[in-house]
């Protein structure tokens, strides 16, 4: 079977040049219960923070929203901005749209490509969500790009990449008896290498409480450059993502990379309990995003907000982190890397 890595297809690192960001206008009370205008609010701030330095594509619901959204770009001068009327079910859009490939042609040039997995809502926890699945298809047909379906089922989110043919994930979502319960962890494996152009796989363990997609791995550990990952890590003794987190720490701390050389582990707090009576919500810093010349980060009126901050800042010293009140996007039970995907600028890049 021809493979996009048999092709010379790579999934790139975030950090590499964006020819835009994908987004979904944030609409439905279920997700956001009380709660949509402030999502609405957050998304405002995360394309006034983009838009200046890459294209933003905007899937919107219908013409009421349509024109919302573009009656506020122009009150507010903002341009970049292109909205798609191909109504999405919700926001995650890095969970059920396509996953960017790219590889390099010479001259300079690259060729970008998309891969198709089946998204059916985190285990089937969400009817209403799978027409989701379909969001690719539509957009293909006007992107006009090869598009490779791997499927299987799999999420965006359980994904983090260095560029370089090293790829971090869970068990506790890739080996979950609800995505794929026929593959083999060897099976699973290859169809990531196959499809991603990685070729070295490594497992963590458990994800953060409150996370209802099993475990994704982009609320714990992000690659921040192809030798660095800084990891979530809880203080506090007593709270309950303090042993799964410690756990997955030393875990990283022996892995090596696609060279077998070790990686470089750096520490980035929780921000502690978000959440209400009805329970915890999965908030963590890790949940950034970087864009071409900002980074996007989750913060909560948490005490460690600062810190988180500087940590990064530290790690993107050619970006700007932008912090972001994200206290009510959360409760859709996300933040700016679950909404947000990036599609590779057609030019070469070396890893």
């Amino acid at each position: 079977m021809t493979t996009p890595a048999s092709l010379g297809y790579r999934m790139p690192a975030e950090w590499e040049p964006h020819a835009a960001t994908w987004l979904s206008w944030p609409h439905d009370p279920v997700t956001f219960p009380g709660r949509v205008e402030a999502a609405e609010d957050c998304y405002r701030q995360m394309i006034r923070a983009l838009a200046p330095h890459e294209r933003v594509n905007l899937l919107v619901k219908d013409d009421d929203a349509h024109e919302r959204v573009a009656r506020w770009l122009v009150a507010e001068g903002i341009k970049n901005v292109v909205l798609w009327d191909v109504p999405p079910a919700d926001v995650w859009f890095r969970d059920y749209g396509p996953i960017f490939v790219k590889r390099e042609t010479g001259g300079g040039r690259a060729e970008v490509a998309m891969t198709k997995w089946r998204f059916n809502a985190w285990g089937d926890k969400y009817e209403t969500l799978l027409p989701d699945n379909e969001i690719p298809h539509r957009l293909q047909p006007h992107l006009g790009l090869p598009m490779f379906e791997a499927g299987i089922v799999m999420e965006g989110g359980s994904l983090e990449v260095n560029g370089a043919g090293t790829l971090l994930t869970t068990e506790q979502c890739l080996l979950n008896r609800n995505r794929n319960p026929s593959l083999s962890k060897a099976q699973i494996e290859q169809k990531l290498k196959d499809f991603l152009g990685v070729t070295n796989v490594l497992w963590l363990k458990e994800g953060i409480e409150g996370d209802d997609t099993d475990g994704h791995i982009d609320d714990i550990a992000r690659f921040v450059n192809p030798t660095t990952v800084v990891i979530a890590q809880e203080e506090d003794e007593d709270d309950e993502n303090f042993r799964p987190l410690r756990e997955n720490l030393k875990l990283l701390r022996a892995m090596k990379d696609q060279a077998g050389r070790p990686l470089d582990v750096v520490e980035l707090p929780m921000p502690g309990f978000v959440g209400d009576e009805e329970g915890r919500l999965p908030a963590s810093y890790a949940n950034f995003y970087v864009g071409n010349r900002v980074v996007l980060l989750p913060v909560f009126g948490a005490v460690h907000d600062a810190r988180a901050t500087a940590v990064l800042q530290k790690l993107f010293p050619s970006r700007a982190v932008v912090p972001i009140d994200a206290s009510d996007l959360v409760f859709g039970m996300g933040t700016f890397h679950c909404v947000t995907q990036q599609q590779p600028l057609a030019v070469a890049s070396a890893p």
